[in-house]
């Protein structure tokens, strides 16, 4: 889980909106999407495993995936939402 305080410094690599913490509604969305084998990395990558974790861009429109604790806050491993 991410540290509140940190969260409050995070922002989006690309915009620099704010960043809060994926719901689990949320990732059960993205994680039916990513199981269709249709999602994609911003950087052209599939992607395939599920999310455990994760942190939306305000505008809601990506999501940056948080590994062992760690966010990726990389653009290119950005998850457009469909």
């Amino acid at each position: 889980m991410i540290d509140r305080d940190l969260l409050q410094i995070l922002a989006c690599p690309e915009t620099h909106q704010g960043l809060a913490i994926a719901d689990a509604a949320l990732l059960e969305r993205a994680n039916a999407w990513i199981a269709t084998g249709q999602a994609h990395n911003r950087g052209a990558r599939p992607v395939t495993d599920p999310l455990l974790e994760a942190l939306v861009r305000s505008d809601g429109r990506v999501l940056y995936p948080v590994r062992d604790g760690i966010p990726v806050l990389l653009v290119d491993e950005g998850l457009a939402l469909p």
